[in-house]
């Protein structure tokens, strides 16, 4: 099949196959995927608007086993920059987060071995109370699985009572690529391709929020991104059909490899970074193969403003998150970006020919700026 013929495919409704994407990777030129990609993307989304959401990272530790060849945040247990943030820390963070007009925070950190599962209850049912008005989405799904693992728990129970205790969301970072192939390269002993799908299968069982996500630039083939993207729609057919709830939106970006321990094997194989044409594709791809994906995220803080902007015509329909800061992707390249103001998100937003939209986590509309038009 001509790349037209599946362009038009997807552009008319119908479902790519495997091969489709295989060959829009191979072949497809920028300009014609971007266009498509965007067509689809304003079948889904309204046209006029991109969204934007308010929120706050927070790594509230540092500590980690897995040793990651991609990461340059971790410390192992007993380092002395090794940390844990106290309640005070917390606090503050929220404070600032709540003065902007916040309504979510992100916790993510490592794989600590100290951290037993009450320790994350405590915490979450601290932030209920003390927040309620902030939402937690907290824990990728090796972290979760990490903790499962230490209290010889299976991974539902431990699900449970953590929304229980106040979790809303599982955060999909963790993805990367979701082969084996790659898995065991990059990161030995973190969890592989079925692990961490079936962390997010239980969490839309159990309802929490989700997002998918990809980092692309590790070397990897293109047959292992089109497997990482048919992993994640059969995922989501599956989740659909079992219980409604499924992952809210897609995010791709680009591995930084510039001050990892990965940086040296990436060296030695020659191999080239991902730049902002193979993030563009890439992103153009996954809306066109994704079509059960409601929603699909720039990146800023990986690919910078101008980049985002373009992504918002050539299939993201959200522009991100305020983050206020960034701590693991931002150690691995000083090239990238930490935090945004909500103005400037809101006037890039509008840069790029969209009205702003706040949202919360599930993509409901809290507040459309309309003092401004679209240019």
């Amino acid at each position: 099949m001509q790349i037209a013929d599946i362009l038009n495919k997807a552009r008319s409704g119908h479902r790519l196959t495997p091969d489709d994407a295989l060959a829009l990777y191979q072949e497809g030129e920028f300009i014609h995927l971007g266009a498509a990609a965007h067509a689809v993307r304003c079948t889904k989304n309204d046209p006029a608007v991109a969204t934007y959401l308010v929120d706050r990272n927070i790594n509230y530790s540092n500590v980690c086993i897995t040793d990651c060849l991609f990461c340059a945040f971790y410390r192992p247990p007993g380092h002395e920059e090794a940390y844990v943030l106290s309640r005070g820390e917390f606090a503050r963070k929220i404070d600032e987060l709540r003065a902007i007009g916040g309504t979510r925070i992100l916790l993510q950190g490592g794989h600590h071995p100290g951290l037993k599962l009450e320790w994350y209850e405590d915490l979450l049912r601290w932030l209920r109370a003390t927040y309620p008005d902030v939402e937690a989405n907290a824990f990728s799904p090796s972290e979760v699985t990490h903790i499962a693992e230490l209290e010889n728990l299976p991974l539902d129970t431990v699900l449970a009572r953590l929304a229980d205790a106040g979790l809303a969301g599982l955060p999909g970072g963790g993805a990367e690529i979701l082969d084996d192939e790659v898995r065991e390269e990059i990161s030995p002993k973190k969890l592989k391709t079925e692990g961490w799908l079936n962390a997010m299968r239980l969490a839309h069982r159990r309802g929490l929020a989700t997002t998918a996500s990809m980092v692309i630039g590790f070397g990897e083939s293109f047959e292992h991104r089109v497997n990482h993207l048919r992993r994640l729609r059969d995922l989501q057919d599956e989740s659909l059909a079992a219980c409604g709830n499924a992952f809210t939106a897609f995010i791709p970006w680009t591995a930084m490899l510039d001050t990892v321990p990965m940086s040296g094997l990436v060296r030695r194989k020659g191999l080239r970074p991902a730049g902002a044409q193979d993030y563009l594709r890439n992103l153009a791809i996954a809306r066109l193969f994704l079509d059960n994906f409601p929603h699909v995220a720039a990146s800023w803080p990986t690919q910078g403003v101008a980049i985002a902007q373009v992504a918002l015509h050539a299939g993201a329909d959200d522009y991100g998150s305020t983050m206020m800061e960034e701590n693991v992707v931002s150690q691995a390249s000083p090239a990238t970006m930490s935090s945004i103001l909500v103005e400037e998100m809101q006037i890039q937003i509008r840069e790029a020919g969209f009205v702003p939209a706040q949202r919360d986590t599930r993509y409901r509309i809290l507040r459309r700026d309309e003092a401004a038009t679209a240019v």
